[in-house]
């Protein structure tokens, strides 16, 4: 499916070039689109562009003239055509006749009508690589000194009557090949052939394919380079699988995005949401796919209920294939599902396949006409912009992805290139837009993860439920095949930041509270998590308080993370029996024991030690000024103090350099009494705060006790450092 135009200018050539008033009047654009595609609408755009003056044929009539992937076809082109020129009075003109649907205007009709005179041919085609469809015609063609030697359909330039000539001789069907026709024409197997001087642009710069040329980024404008000739075409096509390869370069050409002006064109479908009311909101259907067992899934939902959207017009579909995450969507579920217009649950017992459970909540918004948009977003997406729903929906484009990457990678949501086989490769702009030094709405190949999609789509274009099925690709490779098969656009935009992906390597579920072995995969999302929130401004605000002498009180971890370690040690069970004997240490044998589990029973000591690494050690040199640390320690561990059980330590010294303790609940609501003694200086903490460390010498200064718990059960995390 292609669409074809013309250009018509007078035939005092020079004249005309040199009166650039007199060409929006003289040039006239015709083109066949049969359907109002994404494609021909981007071509519509740089003709305006340009000031091309463009009239179309074809509007709504079926297309029968085939594809690109088929047969030959693409003769109802040359019908439309015949008809379009028999309807033309002015002899005096010349006739441009291209594809539209894959092609992009370079240059203005000046620049191609200067081109046109000096090819000086009545008839100038377009030119390619390879012979098509009948190569048994290569030997008749004539050899070329320089560029392309065969005949391509796609785009010819010439004067009116020799055209209007030409393609009187159509009699064909409208599926029947319109290269073929042009091509026997051309090497005169046909009457036309003999009274029409025909040329291919085999190495003029007014038609170029898109696997030929680069982009040329020059004082505020871009074109396309042409490297086999050096030349700057005027007219881009994307012929057969090089398609996308004209997506790529439209997402520059004509100046839709400089290194000046950064991108020019990003808000041309923008609708603003700010006049409607709240009721008058699109309906979105979040579709949420749980398909592996993945961190921080209890804080996907808390983002969830964050999102910037009217919750009474968003339906969720949740896909659960995990019974590991059943208690993480049920307690969302079971506080917070009456907020939304409606809820749908599909967990591990529908045994449903990720292919499955996708086809079958694109088909649930396919099915409901009051479906606007759907929302598709995998668990292991971190959506941190809380207006991110907003943004995608006022672009008003019809698939749109957030860009997303995973941190400190540049594996990112998009591809920006395909591969001869299909699958990635990198583009030439891909890290600039990963890393956000280019910023703009990118028409890509493909995207994954988080997209949205509008709803009507699912009911016109993408019809089949089958949208996700494939024997040999992957199923959101397929998805996007399909999406590109029917010349549909995908966008993904980095105008804002958005957040990233997880990643769900090594995840390991035999824990109770497994995100706490996230430090070293997703360093970000459990620094979030478990890390305090004014961590990041201790050293800027003064936050580290000294109640007594050289030690020092500073916040550390969230509440969630101190529950997380109690909750783990007591799941895990094992408490020691404050004996002096203890085969868990070196020598078997402690001085002044607690009740206590380490950190290495529950395999937790590579995590910890990363912790100290990462956020004790800094606090360390800054407060003992020429003291440098590696955080190593032999014994870390959690104590436990009860009045029935161990309710305080005897004083004593640590076997460290320092020591850090932090108080893993808190005192008056899980407990009465406690604190730390410091003997030398008559200095105590009795008021320890939760999720606060206190950090201390180990040896020789600092002899300290634990006081006693008169009530509830006390918890807190000792670490000795440098041993």
């Amino acid at each position: 499916e292609s669409a074809d135009l013309l250009l018509v200018i007078d035939s005092d050539f020079r004249n005309i070039v040199n009166s650039p008033l007199c060409l929006s009047e003289k040039l006239l654009v015709v083109t066949v689109a049969t359907k109002d595609t994404d494609g021909f609408r981007r071509f519509l755009r740089s003709a305006k562009h340009f000031n091309y003056t463009v009239k179309v044929v074809g509007r709504d009539e079926k297309w029968i003239g085939g594809n690109y992937m088929g047969a030959p076809g693409g003769g109802q082109k040359v019908r439309l055509l015949k008809s379009a020129l028999e309807e033309m009075k002015n002899q005096d003109k010349i006739i441009l006749f291209t594809d539209s649907y894959d092609v992009v205007f370079a240059s203005g009709p000046k620049e191609l009508l200067k081109k046109f005179q000096q090819a000086r041919h009545k008839v100038v085609f377009s030119s390619e690589s390879l012979i098509w469809p009948d190569r048994h015609l290569e030997d008749k063609y004539p050899h070329v000194r320089e560029g392309n030697r065969f005949l391509g359909s796609g785009g010819f330039i010439g004067y009116l009557a020799n055209v209007r000539e030409m393609v009187a001789e159509w009699s064909g069907e409208d599926d029947d090949s319109d290269q073929l026709f042009f091509t026997r024409i051309y090497i005169d197997e046909a009457p036309a052939g003999r009274d029409i001087q025909t040329n291919l642009g085999e190495k003029t710069d007014i038609f170029v394919f898109t696997d030929e040329v680069v982009l040329k980024f020059e004082d505020g404008r871009v074109r396309a380079r042409n490297l086999l000739h050096d030349t700057l075409p005027v007219i881009i096509h994307g012929n057969g699988p090089t398609k996308l390869q004209v997506n790529y370069l439209g997402n520059y050409i004509p100046n839709a995005w400089t290194f000046e002006t950064g991108c020019t064109v990003c808000h041309e479908e923008f609708q603003p949401l700010t006049a409607l009311q709240e009721s008058e909101y699109p309906l979105v259907v979040i579709g949420i796919f749980i398909e592996r067992p993945t961190p921080f899934v209890s804080v996907f939902f808390e983002r969830l209920l964050k999102l910037q959207y009217p919750k009474n017009m968003l339906k969720l579909l949740i896909f659960n294939k995990e019974a590991h995450h059943e208690q993480h969507v049920n307690s969302f579920l079971q506080e917070h599902r009456n907020l939304y217009r409606a809820v749908e649950l599909l967990g591990p017992e529908e045994a449903m396949d990720g292919v499955t459970s996708r086809n079958l909540a694109f088909d649930m918004c396919r099915q409901d006409q009051n479906c606007d948009y759907f929302f598709s977003v995998d668990i292991d997406v971190v959506l941190k912009n809380e207006n991110a729903l907003k943004i995608l929906i006022e672009h008003n484009l019809p698939i749109v992805a957030p860009m997303i990457t995973r941190t400190g990678r540049l594996w990112s949501n998009f591809w920006g290139a395909l591969s001869p086989d299909g699958y990635y490769a990198r583009s030439e702009d891909y890290v600039d837009i990963v890393q956000r030094r280019r910023v703009g709405v990118w028409n890509v190949p493909y995207v994954s993860n988080v997209y949205l999609l509008k709803g009507g789509l699912l009911r016109s274009e993408l019809t089949d439920f089958e949208l996700f099925n494939s024997h040999i690709l992957d199923p959101d490779m397929a998805f996007c095949h399909n999406i590109r098969s029917k010349g549909i656009f995908m966008y993904v935009t980095n105008l804002h930041t958005f957040g990233h992906i997880l990643s769900t390597e090594n995840y390991q579920t035999g824990h109770l509270h497994n995100d706490l072995w996230q430090i070293f995969e997703n360093p970000l999302d459990w620094q979030e998590r478990y890390i305090h929130p004014n961590y990041t401004h201790i050293m800027k605000d003064h936050l580290i308080e000294t109640p007594c002498p050289d030690v020092y009180w500073f916040p550390i971890f969230t509440d969630e993370a101190c529950d997380h370690i109690v909750e783990e040690m007591e799941n895990f069970g094992r408490w020691s029996g404050g004996a002096n004997t203890d085969p868990r240490i070196q020598g078997g044998y402690e001085n002044v024991p607690t009740i206590d589990i380490h950190m290495n029973q529950v395999n937790f000591e590579k995590e910890w030690h990363k912790f100290l690494l990462e956020y004790i050690a800094p606090i360390t040199e800054k407060m003992y000024p020429g003291y440098y640390t590696k955080a190593q320690f032999d014994l870390a561990f959690v104590v436990r103090y009860k009045p029935d059980e161990q309710p305080f330590l005897r004083p004593h010294h640590d076997a460290s350099t320092f020591t850090i303790n932090i108080a893993l609940n808190q005192v008056g609501l899980d407990y009465q009494g406690g604190g730390c003694r410091f003997l030398r200086y008559n200095c105590s903490v009795e008021a320890p705060r939760k999720g606060w460390a206190l950090m201390h010498p180990g040896r020789l200064t600092h002899y300290h006790e634990g006081l006693p718990t008169t009530a509830g059960v006390r918890y807190i995390s000792v670490s000795f450092i440098d041993p």
